[in-house]
Parts: structure tokens; C-alpha cells; sequence
């Protein structure tokens, strides 16, 4: 029995411990340790890849390096994002102190067009022949010449374009081992492969499925690889591999021809800078939205104390979905491709403009999305059409991919590339094994109706040829006094943005290590739909409560979503030690940190 005395000296611990559940679980130690190493790390969604990377670095290659033959590996044993029939971003940390960024997104063929997945009714198409579904789908694909430029101009000059590719080619010509995690993977998405014979075949085993421990032989992407080493990059763009591409576009009613091809060029832009708490980010530019995005939460955020709510609590999460709506609606109406559309950039991360921005803001009731209306004021908010495309609010792409890199010197990288949608658009080129994009669905296919991932956009993202559309990727450097910290990026769609952001709150105000910053449940808000969504078991009953209770409208994840946000591969630099720590993200299966 306790006596009165000693329950009133008990009750700010009980107190404590209320505040504890209430804020959530979080684990006592990472489920993986991150991976430290003196010299080199690599992070990516599959060990094979992070072993091609890897095989760089130890042949006295660098980061860059490494990084273009672990985009290539995953190629083959991730095909579901790993891709050299997509497109992306390269964020790149020189050791003599230059940022850079290699924007290889892919852009509108010639014969795209404003309404090109409009019908006759005016409504949006689904399937086959839609910006989602099947050969009319895919945008110009960057990832060959992405990586081209960044090797010729960037890399260490000790390895050849051969030499990155020939873990790719060696992988798919003597086969990898199929993990559990690929065939589910590979089984999940038969429906959408099944519809292209050529998918069928190559990447359902002719409807066998592969199994879990098959030997996966790619003879044509084998091939493909081999006339990329002999003939250089531009093979893709204007050799056999781009008459293959182009012959079978035509053959199907697909858009890409030999001229879109060899017409597409790769764009070196200035990445975007910004501060919070005394930390300097680096992060992308327009035409991905999620630079602009993370520094508008970054400065909306500064005048809080996060440190003091926790790293889980319910405060803490009220206030992240204020500030993810109010970044994702200025998202939905001024961001696109700058080379289309002036995007207003200085205007959007001003630090009175964002002050202003949360002049509304309630510590302890949530803002109807419907009030929050474009900042700047220049344009009239969309409206959302009700119950359009319902079925794919707040979805998540898991098909996109990220990697970091940092090697012995310094140098590092953080990428992030996509096929956009689950194994693309569906397609296989017959004879390449080169599975295609289905990028164009992130462009605007009609004002106020939403994409497949939820998002409402605008005018300015609307269908033109030769434009990049918006995009969400957010590879992002953090450094303190003037030293590289963090490398981190993410698939997801739209939450790609909110995961960075939150990895890197995990460090900065809660001090974890990266592998708990990694690990830790992440909240996703991206204006409309106006629901917060968690990860399934990433919130208590109580802090669930509590939200609801300040009018927020909470889901968890669901199945198709798998469960989980993100894949959120980091690497951290120590800076008393000078150690890279490699910090896999065990919502993926196969991601691992390697390092030497």
C-alpha cells in the first residue's frame, strides 16, 4: 500500500509516464545498427546495388562514381524504381566544398499535348493508353544521361562509363539471387506487368512468378548493358537501344520517337540553400517541389521548441500537420518545370512571407484545409472535385528510389530517381529488358482533379512538350560549421517531402542516432485530402485522441500503402570522429548500408 505521502511524491512520475504513452512508441535501440566505416558508406534499396557501389570506391573511385554504378545496378535487382527507363535527381557534395545538382527528370515527348488524357466527356482516362497505364505513359527517359554527365564531369576519373556499367551487365547476364522481398514485389504487380507480354515474360517468369531464391537471368537487359559499354551513353539516345525503344513505340501507339530521344538533355541547376537552428540544408530546386516545400517548413518550424514537445507526442504532430498543409497548398499552385513557368522561389522562402504564413495557426485546433488559401495571393485555390480519383488520395509511391553516398575524400551524394508508378507504365521494350516510365501522370492531366497519388496541381504543371513535369524528390545534404552531416532522401510520392524533413528533425531537435532517426514513426499531411495519415503501430490510442480531438481528421496507413513511409537510406557524419555511419531503412527489406 502506498501511503499519501509517498503518492504525492509519485505523482509527477506518473505524470511522466502519462506523457510517454501519450506521445507514442519509439523504440529503445534500432532494429539494424547503422553501418560504420572510416572511409566509404553506401545506402540503397538492395545489397547488390550497395555492393556495386561499393566495388567503385574500393577501385579508388568516388563518390559520384559509385553512386552512377549503384543507379545502374538497381536496374536489375530493383526493378520495380531502380531504372534506366526513368528519371531523377542527383544532389552532389564535392570535397573542395561545390554543391551541385544533375536534374535528369524526364520530359514531355514532342507529341504531347495539354489535354492528352482528357476524353470526349472531359474525364480524366484510366488504363491502358492513360498517363498511368501502358505505352502512351512514358516521358523521355534521363537516367542514362544523368549519369553520364555526372561521371564525365564529376567522377574520379580513374573508372570508365564501362567500368560503372559492368555490375549491372555482369548481374543480369550471370543472374541474382530472387529475395523474398523482390517477389513479392514482382508477384504484387502482375496484374499490371500481365497486360504487356513482353513484362509477362521477362519479369513474371512467362506467368510461373519468380520464387523466393530463383537465379534471375536478364540476357536482353544483359545485351542492352553491353552496347551501353561499347558504344558509350549516347548508345541509349542514338543507337540500337534507342531504335529498339523508339520502333516499339510506334508499333504500340506510344508518343517517343528517335527524335525526342536524341533531343533530351540533362540540366546541371543550383541547388537551394536555406538554414535551421544554425544547420545549413542543401536541398533541390524546381522542377522538384520538395526543396521549396522542406525550407518552408524548416522556417515555419524554427520558432517552435520540438526539442521540449518530444519526438512523438501529440503537440508535435499537430504541429507538423500545420505546417505540411500550408507548404503542400503553395506546392499545388506555384510549383512546375522553371524552364516553362516562372516559379516564384525567393517569394516563397522570404522570412516574413513564412512568418505571415502561420499567422493563423492554433497551438490547439487545427486549420480546415479548405481555409488555407495560396500565400502569395496571385491565383485562386483550386477546388478539389469531390470523389475524383478517390481511391488513390494520400497513396503512396513506393516505386521510387533512394541512395546516398560518401566516400573517403568527402564527396557525396544523395539521389533520388523513379519509373514513377509500380514498375512504370507496365511496359518492357522487347529485346532491352528496359521497363518504361509512366512519369507523365505527374504531370497536370486536368486542373482539379487529382493524380495517382492524391495530389491536386496546377496550371503550371500542365502537359507541354518538352517540359519536366513537378516532382517530389528531395535529396537533401545537412551540414554544421561548414562540414558535411547528413546525407538523406526517400521514395514516396508526395510524403517524400515530409519524410526528409522529419529524419532530420529526429537529429537536430531530438538528438537521435541516425539509425532511430531513420527508424522512427513519420505523419504524412499534404494539404488535400485534409486527413494527417501515421504508420501502422507509429501512434498510441492516446495521442490519436488528442489529435482527433483538435479536429484533425487521422487514418493509418493502409495495406497497399504498405504500412509504412518511405525508405529513408542516410548516412552521418560524425563530427568528432569523422566516421561515416550507413543507416539502412528496414522498411524496406533489402536495403542495406555497406561500407569499407
Amino acid at each position: 500500500m502506498f501511503t499519501r505521502p509517498r503518492l504525492r511524491r509519485l505523482k509527477p512520475v506518473f505524470a511522466a509516464v502519462a506523457l510517454l504513452v501519450a506521445a507514442g512508441p519509439l523504440p529503445l535501440r534500432a532494429q539494424r545498427p547503422a553501418v560504420e566505416a572510416e572511409r566509404g558508406v553506401v545506402v540503397s534499396a538492395h545489397h547488390l546495388a550497395s555492393e556495386a557501389g561499393l566495388e567503385m570506391l574500393r577501385r579508388g573511385g568516388n563518390a559520384v562514381d559509385a553512386a552512377v554504378a549503384t543507379g545502374l545496378a538497381l536496374t536489375v535487382v530493383y526493378p520495380i524504381a531502380g531504372n534506366i527507363g526513368g528519371g531523377g535527381f542527383m544532389l552532389v557534395h564535392l570535397a573542395d566544398g561545390r554543391d551541385l545538382v544533375i536534374d535528369y527528370r524526364e520530359s514531355a515527348p514532342a507529341a504531347a499535348t495539354r489535354d492528352m488524357y482528357v476524353d470526349a466527356k472531359g474525364e480524366v482516362m484510366s488504363g491502358p493508353g492513360s498517363s498511368t497505364v501502358g505505352w502512351r505513359a512514358s516521358a523521355v527517359p534521363g537516367s542514362v544521361a544523368g549519369f553520364a554527365l555526372a561521371l564525365e564531369k564529376y567522377g574520379s576519373g580513374k573508372l570508365t562509363w564501362a567500368d560503372v556499367c559492368e555490375p549491372s551487365r555482369r548481374l543480369a547476364a550471370e543472374g541474382h539471387v530472387v529475395t523474398q522481398g523482390s517477389a513479392a514485389q514482382l508477384r504484387g504487380s502482375a496484374k499490371l506487368l500481365g497486360q504487356f507480354a513482353e513484362s509477362q515474360r521477362v519479369y513474371l517468369n512467362g506467368g510461373a512468378y519468380w520464387k523466393t531464391g530463383d537465379i534471375w537471368k536478364q540476357p536482353d537487359l544483359a545485351a542492352t548493358f553491353a552496347r551501353l559499354q561499347k558504344h558509350g551513353p549516347r548508345e541509349f539516345y542514338e543507337g540500337e537501344t534507342a531504335r529498339l525503344i523508339a520502333d516499339a513505340m510506334a508499333k504500340n501507339g506510344g508518343l517517343l520517337t528517335l527524335a525526342d530521344l536524341k533531343a533530351y538533355k540533362v540540366a546541371e541547376r543550383t541547388p537551394l540553400r536555406g538554414k535551421y537552428r544554425g544547420y545549413d540544408i542543401v536541398t533541390m530546386p524546381p522542377p522538384s517541389s520538395g526543396g521549396i516545400a522542406l525550407l518552408q517548413m524548416f522556417a515555419m518550424l524554427e520558432p517552435f521548441d520540438l526539442a521540449q514537445t518530444g519526438p512523438t507526442s501529440a503537440a508535435k504532430y499537430h504541429l507538423l500537420a500545420e505546417v505540411m498543409r500550408r507548404a503542400f497548398r503553395d506546392r499545388a499552385e506555384y510549383l512546375a518545370d522553371p524552364d516553362f513557368s516562372p516559379v516564384p522561389v525567393a517569394a516563397l522562402l522570404e522570412p516574413t512571407y513564412l512568418k505571415r504564413r502561420m499567422a493563423d495557426y492554433s497551438p490547439v485546433q487545427a486549420t480546415p484545409s479548405d481555409k488555407v488559401v495560396p500565400g502569395l495571393g496571385a491565383y485562386a485555390p483550386a477546388k478539389p472535385r469531390d470523389g475524383a480519383d478517390a481511391r488513390f488520395f494520400n497513396r503512396e509511391s513506393r516505386e521510387t528510389t533512394h541512395f546516398s553516398v560518401v566516400d573517403a575524400a568527402g564527396n557525396a551524394v544523395a539521389n533520388t530517381y523513379t519509373l514513377n508508378g509500380n514498375f512504370g507504365s507496365g511496359v518492357t521494350i522487347p529485346g532491352t529488358g528496359i521497363l518504361m516510365n509512366n512519369e507523365m501522370d505527374d504531370f497536370t492531366a486536368k486542373v482539379g482533379v487529382k493524380n495517382m497519388f492524391g495530389l491536386l496541381q496546377g496550371e503550371a504543371n500542365a502537359i507541354q512538350p518538352g517540359k519536366r513535369p513537378l516532382s517530389s524528390m528531395t535529396p537533401t545534404l545537412v551540414f554544421k560549421d561548414g562540414k558535411l552531416l547528413l546525407v538523406t532522401g526517400s521514395p514516396g510520392g508526395p510524403t517524400i517531402i515530409n519524410t526528409v524533413l522529419q529524419v532530420v528533425l529526429n537529429i537536430v531537435d531530438h538528438g537521435m542516432p541516425v539509425a532511430q532517426a531513420v527508424e522512427a514513426p513519420r505523419v504524412h499531411h499534404q494539404w488535400m485530402p485534409d486527413s494527417l495519415s501515421f504508420e501502422r503501430y507509429g501512434i498510441s490510442a492516446d495521442t490519436l485522441a488528442i489529435l482527433q480531438s483538435r479536429g484533425h481528421t487521422v487514418r493509418e496507413r493502409q495495406s497497399y500503402e504498405g504500412g509504412y513511409q518511405g525508405d529513408a537510406g542516410t548516412i552521418y557524419v560524425d563530427p568528432k570522429t569523422n566516421l561515416r555511419h550507413g543507416a539502412a531503412d528496414p522498411r524496406k527489406p533489402d536495403s542495406r548500408a555497406l561500407g569499407y
